[in-house]
């Protein structure tokens, strides 16, 4: 029998890689998970983990129920149904000037987790290869890194007056010849930023100087607050060289569906089909279909989330500044951002852990999604999430009042 220790080598790699090991080699629930856990144990308000706490629209459910019933429950097509990604194509030429073949340069995924992980595995060849990924970032990131045996340089966005951004000088240093990928996630989780049109045209040129791919994460294109979501694949030379990755969970509150996509120019688009047949293969077959039809709503389905989410957002951000939190604006997504420093927090994670007795609340420390040599930049953070009902925010407002309370 082979040595146990040698087969599972590879996973340990890949959960030291991403921050889920202890000291002695143990592999760790994720903060999501205990968070979420600590939520149902105490009662407490979820505003921890990202997912929403209402429906999406009616006509995209109603779909769904008609396509399980009228019998699409088998294996869909390996790059997703045809009515699917001609919604994809035929989205992102009406909102972004985008024209993608939906027969050569669309594929459905897993959600944009696979899209990420299939595209980092098919497009990176070992240690020799460097992903730049902004952080805080998305932990599944350095993940997928890992699993691809290529080497994560971080770039730190730093916080602002408005937010959070990265110092260009330190961007420009990151990437090298050296670098394979430029992993963008924008709007951004988990600080709520937006990248600027002068950061955009920044990596841009980085990648055409240094022969560099780009893939974007972009799940949350239509929860912009202040003005309209301009994809890097629409400036001017990065098409020939960019993959964008979306999904339907975030835009149509259907995040347990897991029906992303990826498009780009064909050739990097085959690389990634090579990889992800040998993933899921396929998924999702009655849910495509309901996208599709998520995908062609009215224009004012698309405005109103967004204003929604706003709305959502500045009732959780006063909430937070009443109790004492510092708050730092949001400027898409889910998520705001707050420091508890002026609450004599000094860690976030144990004033997260602290927060349900306290509050009754659940919050995620933004160092969740640091790497440990640059944790002391985040230390105080916390990550709020803003997608629930405004009754509920007002509830967890109230209740964090107290903290405010001598």
């Amino acid at each position: 029998m082979r040595d146990l220790g040698s087969v599972t080598g590879s996973w340990r790699r890949t959960a030291a890689g991403a921050g889920l090991q202890d000291t002695a080699g143990d592999v760790l629930p994720t903060i999501f998970a205990e968070m979420s856990a600590l939520a149902a144990r105490t009662g407490a308000i979820n505003l921890g983990q990202g997912f929403p706490d209402e429906d999406g629209p009616a006509a995209v459910l109603e779909e769904a129920r008609r396509a399980i019933a009228d019998g699409v429950n088998q294996y869909p097509p390996g790059r997703g149904i045809p009515e699917l990604r001609r919604a994809i194509a035929d989205h992102q030429r009406h909102w972004y000037g985008l024209s993608p073949d939906p027969d050569r340069d669309v594929l459905v995924t897993a959600g944009a987790t696979e899209a990420l992980s299939a595209a980092l595995l098919a497009l990176t060849d070992g240690p020799a290869d460097e992903v730049v990924v902004f952080e805080p970032f998305y932990d599944s990131y350095a993940a997928c890194v890992a699993l691809a045996g290529a080497r994560l340089v971080r770039v730190r966005l730093h916080r602002t007056a408005t937010g959070f951004a990265p110092d260009p000088d330190e961007l420009t240093a990151a990437v090298t010849d050296r670098t394979r990928i430029i992993l963008v996630n924008d709007p951004h989780n988990p600080t709520g930023a937006v990248f600027s049109r002068e950061l955009q045209q920044q990596i841009v040129a980085l990648a055409h100087r240094h022969d560099t791919l780009i893939i974007t994460d972009e799940v949350y294109e239509h929860l912009r607050f202040d003005s309209d979501h301009v994809p890097i694949a629409s400036l001017p030379g990065a098409w020939e060289r960019t993959l964008t990755v979306s999904s339907g969970g975030k835009t149509f509150s259907t995040t347990g569906w897991k029906i992303g996509w990826i498009s780009g120019p064909a050739p990097l688009i085959e690389a990634v089909l090579a990889v992800k047949q040998f993933l899921t293969y396929v998924n999702g077959a009655p849910f495509q279909p309901a996208i599709a039809t998520g995908l062609r709503l009215p224009d004012e389905y698309f405005v109103q989330i967004a204003t929604a989410m706003r709305a959502k957002s500045d009732v959780l951000a006063t909430g937070l500044g009443g109790a004492g939190f510092d708050v730092i604006p949001s400027h898409g997504t889910y998520f705001t951002v707050a420091d508890a420093a002026p609450l004599g927090a000094t860690e976030a994670a144990a004033f997260c852990r602290s927060l349900p007795g306290r509050a009754g609340v659940v919050a995620i420390p933004l160092t969740a999604f640091v790497t440990p040599e640059h944790r002391g930049e985040y230390a105080t953070l916390v990550r709020f999430a803003a997608c629930k009902r405004i009754e509920v925010l007002q509830d967890a407002a109230a209740r964090l009042a107290g903290l405010a309370r001598p």
